[in-house]
């Protein structure tokens, strides 16, 4: 196995060279993005890791042309600051496959847990099918707003979105609530489904994406000027109603605390980690199958691990409608299939036709 590593600190080159090399890679490094371009074609690696900011060319453009000429999975390494959360995910937008935080110092206690967590993400980045990455990059472009650029188009209208979809029955069932879980590849299949999701539905929509804390904030943002729902992050106690899409926020579960009149209640905790993770797919999925007794469904998306299986399960269990991201269209086909092999899922279905099952399980 050779990795490409692309940082202009020789320090942070040194670190994640090491790391893979313990995990038996073979690692080439360059240290700018111009030069990652030059050694993606010589080398021809199984996976990249990209620093974002670098002289000559940065991160962005680097796996904007590498995606554009030779595909490759590539890891974006992120300063854990606003600023390095608004650079990832215009890398994301581009095609990178998944990302992770760096320490922000040339020294730094934190290096040690980057290793440990950056070889993780390595496997899993190689791992990831880059023509579904690629092809889920296309397929929000133009009116679906690249998650780049995401001021360009506003909010969406109801009726723009309700086109998208094509046409939509127009009765749907009372106080519907659904529930979005993903990790890797997540955010640019989110931004599909959230623009495509037709306002007339009147739904309440819980999300989870696998995250760290400093980023869900940012992609809450990005969601919303994509959707004719207003997307918010989790706050503790935080009410939704109909029109309206809460994330769950980076380093805390999300739960539905009490459902009432059409409003759900939301409590976000430092409980400990389910699957390793936090916020987790089945805490929220979970806690809305025990609590809300209206039309519900549940929604599996791209992303290693099983995460979301067991509130899936739960979720089908008290008459709710189940769905999973079909293999073609996921980067990472692990929780969607986790699901499906629960038995608990009602149909399986392409990133762009998400939205559209949704619909027909809340029509009436």
């Amino acid at each position: 196995m050779k990795a490409l590593v692309v940082d202009d600190s020789q320090f942070m080159r040194t670190v994640v060279r090491k790391a893979l090399e313990d995990a038996d890679y073979e690692v080439v490094e360059a240290s700018d993005g111009e030069k990652a371009v030059q050694a993606t074609r010589a080398h021809d690696p199984d996976v990249i890791t990209m620093d974002v900011e670098m002289p000559t060319m940065n991160g962005i453009d680097a796996t904007e042309a590498i995606m554009s000429t030779q595909p490759t999975p590539i890891l974006m390494l992120s300063a854990h600051t606003e600023r390095g959360a608004e650079a990832t995910f215009d890398a994301l937008s581009k095609g990178a496959v998944d990302f992770l935080p760096k320490p922000d110092g040339e020294v730094s206690t934190d290096t040690g847990d980057l290793a440990i967590d950056l070889v993780e993400k390595v496997e899993t980045v190689r791992s990831a099918d880059v023509s579904a990455v690629t092809t889920a990059a296309d397929s929000t472009g133009d009116g679906a707003a690249d998650l780049a650029d995401p001021d360009t188009t506003g909010d969406a209208t109801a009726d723009d979105i309700e086109s998208s979809i094509g046409e939509v029955a127009t009765e749907y069932v009372e106080n519907p609530t659904i529930v979005l879980g993903a990790s890797t590849g997540g955010p640019k299949v989110l931004q599909r489904v959230l623009y495509d999701l037709p306002r007339d539905i009147d739904a309440r929509v819980l999300i989870v994406q696998h995250m760290p804390e400093n980023f869900t904030a940012r992609l809450a943002e990005r969601l919303d000027s994509v959707s004719s729902y207003d997307v918010r992050e989790a706050d503790d106690g935080i009410r939704v109603g109909a029109g309206e899409a809460v994330l769950a926020r980076g380093g805390k579960h999300m739960r539905v605390d009490s459902y009432g009149g059409g409003r759900i209640r939301l409590k976000t905790t430092d409980e400990e980690k389910v699957h390793g993770v936090r916020p987790a797919i089945d805490v929220t999925m979970h806690s809305a199958a025990t609590t809300i007794d209206d039309p519900l469904v549940g929604v599996a998306l791209t992303g290693m691990g099983q995460d979301g299986a067991r509130g899936i399960k739960a979720i089908k269990q008290v008459g709710g409608t189940t769905i999973a991201q079909d293999e073609a269209s996921s980067p990472v086909w692990g929780i969607p299939r986790s699901a499906v092999e629960t038995g608990a899922v009602d149909s399986v279905v392409g990133a762009t036709e998400i939205a559209d099952a949704v619909v027909r399980a809340l029509e009436e």
